[in-house]
């Protein structure tokens, strides 16, 4: 980086918590003469007017700094899919997979990556669109997954899915989750999914309690083109992604899903490594 830095901060509203923790981070950074980016959100945590809107923030800043949790880093991932922007993820509670640095780790692994000691790790996103009579509905992109889901008083649905063109199978389940190896540990991992190393090259669909019991999660390489057909007249279906953003999915619609040409650049954090982290957040060995 270069000497002149500007700085995006994003950060969770958590009582007592946020506001000193922005604040101290916020005079650190302009001790060191770097520019810092509030949206409207952030400033008002710490009572200070914006300096960019939040969707202006990754097109100028060489930084993202996101405090919070998994969750929090997941929303900031959709507006910073476009950019090169490497982004720096610290947990304000209890370890996350994806924020990995605590609070009492942040300022010296700051100051290592002020120096340019750090590594980054580019995480897959997918690129969802939903198809209804031959017309794109909506499109997004997505860092863990996505999942199809029937609402709450729908009963079982039913979706056939195709693999680059090729039929593979038709599912009866409570829904179907779509994962890059980043939300292998999440969602499809509750639906008994395999967990997958980020640096893999590949996509996991996994049934939600399926009907058959012999549906399993399958792996197909990154650069498939999965199709998902509603086939179920059932209209209680949701589309949900990253567990930020939900669609409506009525009969016949297909649901297409391919690898972004776009990554999220997530900050390595240093000393600290993926099996690390799996070990502490799954409490393995105890």
């Amino acid at each position: 980086m270069g000497d002149a830095k500007a700085v995006g901060v994003f950060c969770k509203k958590k009582p007592a918590i946020s506001s000193q923790v922005l604040a101290e981070l916020v005079e650190w950074l302009r001790a060191r003469q770097c520019r810092v980016l509030l949206d409207e959100d952030n400033a008002n945590i710490i009572g200070e007017e914006p300096t960019c809107k939040t969707g202006h923030i990754p097109a100028i800043a060489d930084l993202i700094i996101v405090l919070g949790g998994d969750g929090t880093l997941l929303n900031i991932s959709h507006i910073t899919h476009p950019f090169d922007v490497p982004t720096l993820a610290v947990n304000l509670g209890s370890l996350g997979f994806l924020t990995e640095i605590t609070l009492p780790e942040l300022y010296d692994t700051l100051e290592r990556v002020f120096r340019g000691e750090y590594s980054i790790e580019p995480r897959m996103l997918l690129k969802p669109c939903l198809w209804r009579d031959g017309q794109k509905v909506d499109e997004d992109y997505v860092l863990n997954d996505v999942v199809i889901n029937k609402g709450g008083l729908a009963r079982i649905v039913d979706l056939e899915v195709h693999v680059n063109d090729q039929y593979m199978t038709s599912y009866r389940a409570d829904g179907l989750i779509i994962s890059t190896p980043t939300g292998s540990t999440a969602y499809s991992l509750s639906a008994g999914g395999p967990i997958i190393h980020p640096s893999m090259q590949a996509l996991v669909l996994s049934p939600i309690c399926p009907f058959t019991l012999t549906n399993r999660s399958i792996l197909v390489p990154d650069q498939s083109v999965i199709q998902v057909r509603l086939t179920t007249s059932n209209e209680d279906v949701h589309i949900t992604l990253d567990g930020q953003k939900s669609m409506n999915m009525t009969h016949g619609d297909v649901l297409e899903i391919k690898k972004a040409d776009s990554t999220f650049k997530l900050i390595q954090a240093p000393g600290k490594n993926y099996y690390q982290t799996l070990r502490k957040k799954l409490h393995w060995g105890r």
